[in-house]
């Protein structure tokens, strides 16, 4: 890890360069959120994840510039969850975890577009929109895991209410919001903050975990260095690094995995998936990869033109066989390690 930010800070400005590359190409992830959906987000009612003020504290405010694209959250003082709920409910739930480099929280097509593909198929999906460690908060490193995990005791604790399973909770990540979801995924036991009420007597182990072009490590030409310098901050220390480095985390415990990414991803390389990938495998988990030849980067469902357009389709069939394993467990064992 020696010299690990002096070279962050050179391939930050790669990533800063390649950002404004895709920008001018208006990947799915740079555009602004139709009207319908920002509607549907609007519309969706909001649980917020702490009873008050959330823990860390420090919070510091920093205006938007005026043209700001708003399916982008930043300044997020209050984290909450938007309950998307479907005509048929199957009695499970997906919990979506958007990206944004951990600088801001992709809402639209990480959040409410999954949201309407799942519905269809009968989840109950919850969207997080989880504070962002740049932001000014103490304990950086430690605060989006800290409403990652809220989030799914929180989701537990009202089950009956939503009508699902309470081992019936799954999660899915994207980009940073990948590499939350793989932190959750390894660390969901790792005491981030006290209790503050009866729901933080609960797991928060997730049933399943989906990564979707999820940031895995952080080393120059591996990890996203803008995702990075805002979670772990500038000259991190080798000790910091390697704990927000989920695959060096993977365990019996960890829940049965799925993974996609685009080979021709700019942004977060494939090595990320390709590092889980090996860590699962090496830790003996459930897992299922797809690589897929073209996408880019932050296409959330993908172009319908596109084969990789189809890895919703691959990820519900997934969910469906870990579904139908717990179902014929034998009676007095668990399922998958938990």
């Amino acid at each position: 890890m020696a010299g690990f930010a002096a070279l962050e800070r050179r391939t930050l400005l790669l990533a800063s360069a390649g950002l404004l590359a895709l920008a001018g190409a208006k990947p799915a992830f740079a555009q602004r959120a139709s009207a319908e959906t920002m509607s549907r987000w609007a519309t969706a009612p909001s649980i917020p994840l702490w009873p008050g003020q959330p823990p860390a504290g420090g919070f510091v405010p920093n205006p938007p510039p005026a043209d700001a694209i708003a399916n982008f959250i930043t300044n997020v003082a209050m984290p909450e969850l938007r309950v998307f709920r479907p005509d048929r409910p199957n009695g499970r739930a997906v919990l979506s975890i958007p990206g944004g480099a951990y600088t801001f929280v992709s809402i639209a097509n990480e959040g409410v577009d999954l949201a309407q593909v799942l519905t269809a198929r009968g989840y109950t999906v919850f969207v997080l929109v989880y504070r962002l460690p740049g932001e000014g908060w103490h304990h950086r490193e430690d605060v989006p895991l800290q409403d990652a995990q809220r989030a799914v005791r929180l989701i537990r604790s009202r089950a009956a209410q939503f009508g699902i399973g309470p081992d019936s909770l799954h999660i899915i990540g994207f980009s940073a919001g990948g590499h939350l979801a793989a932190s959750l995924a390894t660390g969901f036991a790792e005491r981030v903050y006290d209790p503050v009420d009866g729901a933080d007597a609960l797991s928060a182990q997730p049933s399943t975990v989906g990564l979707i072009y999820p940031v895995i490590g952080h080393e120059p030409g591996v990890g996203h260095a803008e995702s990075s310098l805002r979670l772990l901050g500038e000259n991190p220390s080798p000790a910091l690094v390697a704990k927000r480095s989920p695959d060096l985390h993977v365990g019996p415990d960890t829940p049965p995995t799925f993974l996609m990414h685009a080979l021709d991803d700019p942004a977060v390389p494939v090595e990320n998936s390709l590092r889980m990938l090996k860590a699962l495998r090496g830790a003996g988990r459930p897992v299922e990869a797809h690589l897929f030849e073209e996408g880019g980067h932050g296409f959330g469902l993908g172009r319908p033109d596109l084969p990789v357009s189809q890895w919703s389709e691959l990820y519900t069939r997934w969910l469906e066989r870990h579904e139908a394993k717990k179902l014929i467990a034998p009676r007095g064992e668990g399922h998958d390690g938990h």
